[in-house]
């Protein structure tokens, strides 16, 4: 993570002229930083935080305190940042739905993710899997769909992101099954639903998912992706399901703080 490219970004979005970026550059950072994350604590967004705001402590010798706003698809977060003063001491960790799904998927969103925010830096993308409890009796693609063709509109599925809820209705489409969707407010919670068997299966990333797979308990079926899965680079059981099943482009979640533009 590239902690000089932030400070520049920041800088340029407080600027107003050549002589005050000037000043605040020299000044800044002169009290604690927060980062609204708009998901629960544990899931991808918020581990990236708190590893960003610690070397940030680090480097600017100020604290970076983590602020999670959870609920409405990333809303309430986003909504925060936006009423927040244009200073640079509140920083939004957004999401690609974030930034560009919400604007389609509200009537009226209490944010505009163009001038509202000024961007930072693009700071990870990660792939989605599709994942089942290892006690499950799936264990292929190919047993999940003629499963759930057998009892259509029986098998749930847990998503905690626009984007991994529309991989769900593609999913959906593409196999030519009913599951229901069961939606979650971040990764973590989605996990916690594999976990406790409270859904059939979910989409989402691996962050949240990693020591749970690594340690058995759960099964990856596919992923949505044409990377390699690195932690397990051998992993047969999880081919790219886009190429696979539903011959749809492959897809990956991203994330990018964003700082509250001047106006």
């Amino acid at each position: 993570m590239n902690t000089r490219l932030i400070a520049l970004a920041l800088l340029s979005a407080l600027a107003t002229s050549p002589t005050t970026a000037q000043e605040r550059a020299d000044a800044f950072p002169t009290r604690a930083i927060k980062i609204v994350v708009p998901f629960p604590a544990g899931g991808p967004s918020d581990v990236l935080a708190r590893m960003i705001g610690q070397k940030m402590s680090e480097d600017w010798g100020q604290p970076v305190v983590i602020e999670n706003r959870p609920g409405a698809n990333t809303v309430l977060g986003a909504q925060q940042v936006a009423k927040a003063a244009p200073d640079g001491y509140t920083l939004l960790m957004a999401i690609d739905s974030t930034l560009t799904m919400n604007q389609y998927l509200y009537r009226a969103p209490p944010y505009d993710p163009f001038n509202d925010f000024a961007p930072i830096t693009l700071t990870a993308k990660t792939m989605q899997l599709l994942i089942v409890n290892a006690a499950s009796d799936v264990k292929t693609v190919r047993d999940l769909i003629s499963k759930a063709k057998a009892q259509p509109g029986k098998l749930n599925y847990g998503a905690g992101t626009i984007t991994t809820k529309l991989t769900g209705y593609l999913f959906n489409k593409a196999a030519g099954v009913e599951t229901v969707l069961v939606p979650y407010n971040g990764s973590a919670e989605v996990a916690q639903g594999v976990l406790t068997k409270s859904v059939d299966f979910s989409f989402d990333g691996p962050s949240a998912s990693l020591s749970l797979i690594q340690g058995g308990q759960f099964r990856v079926l596919a992923k949505f992706d044409p990377r390699p899965f690195r932690r397990f680079p051998t992993y047969p059981s999880s081919p790219p399901m886009c190429r696979t099943w539903t011959r749809s482009r492959c897809g990956s979640v991203w994330s990018r703080p964003k700082a509250r533009r001047r106006p």
